[in-house]
């Protein structure tokens, strides 16, 4: 595998150092390819501007920051405005629906969902939009195998929280496959 840039973008509250985390996991410990993973927040922390980001490659990472996107997770409009720039050229932006009205055009594919709509009314939690929005990241770009993905949650989820974090997994996967099904 050529080198992966993801970015997981939102704001803080959002658990997207969590899922950078868990991704950064699947990638590395179950799926055998070499990973890292960065963060950074705002000084507001929550609800100021986060991301996290995650290289994957099977070879050596010369550089830690995600430069040239290959995928761009954006689950709030200020978050999206001012990542988009960065993806490449059919590169993946995939969006909350709800929460990115009009996302501005560009090379990339773009996949809408409304990411925290399905976690409180499918999975009945706000707080596993962070892993819906994992779910619907691997059925549609495939970067870490679905099998990977379910062990890291389970290993990086608070013990208790792993059955609603499961559904929460399916609910996104469900949504990645209608999006690709257009």
């Amino acid at each position: 595998m050529e080198r992966y840039d993801i970015r997981l973008s939102g704001s803080g509250g959002q658990g997207l150092i969590l899922a950078g985390k868990i991704l950064a996991e699947a990638a590395a410990i179950y799926d055998g390819r070499n990973a890292v993973q960065t963060q950074s927040y705002g000084p507001e922390a929550r609800g100021g501007l986060s991301k996290a980001e995650v290289v994957i490659k099977d070879g050596d990472i010369d550089y830690p920051k995600a430069m040239d996107l290959d995928l761009l997770l954006a689950l709030t409009r200020e978050s999206c405005v001012k990542y988009c720039g960065d993806i490449k050229d059919g590169g993946i932006m995939i969006v909350d629906s709800d929460l990115v009205k009009d996302p501005p055009e560009g090379g990339y594919r773009l996949y809408s969902a409304p990411i925290t709509a399905i976690a409180a009314e499918k999975v009945g939690k706000v707080v596993v939009t962070n892993i819906v929005a994992l779910g619907i990241l691997t059925r549609i770009s495939g970067v870490v195998s679905e099998d990977s993905m379910r062990k890291a949650i389970l290993d990086r989820v608070p013990k208790g929280t792993e059955e609603i974090n499961m559904r929460a997994f399916d609910e996104g996967w469900k949504a990645g496959d209608k999006l690709l099904a257009g």
